[in-house]
């Protein structure tokens, strides 16, 4: 995740703390700290929360993208209706060998 969209997720995650503010106790956090709603510095964070919310969407699409990506990996292992059991240690070992080898020593 690139640095503008950590900057977005977090004025996100302050406007959602603010509104949660907003919505349980009445108290706008924003506009305490920067002077009233209607002072220029709280409609500027007011105004960043809201772009960093649009922006935040593109996460959401991200992730559907890689869910769709393992998901065409998982069609590819597939190989047209033989399922790959392989192990991710390599081939498994011929035992026949061995148990011959075993009866001829005794």
């Amino acid at each position: 995740m690139n640095t503008l969209l950590r900057i977005a997720l977090l004025l996100t995650i302050i406007g959602a703390i603010n509104w949660g503010l907003i919505g349980f106790f009445q108290f706008d956090l924003v506009a305490a700290i920067f002077g009233g709603q209607d002072s220029f510095l709280s409609r500027v964070i007011y105004g960043l929360v809201g772009l960093s919310g649009l922006a935040c969407l593109t996460l959401l699409f991200k992730q559907w993208e890689a869910a769709d990506t393992s998901q065409q990996n998982n069609q590819a292992n597939y190989n047209g209706g033989k399922l790959n059991y392989g192990t991710e240690f390599g081939e498994e070992s011929d035992v026949t060998d061995l148990r011959k080898s075993s009866r001829e020593d005794q």
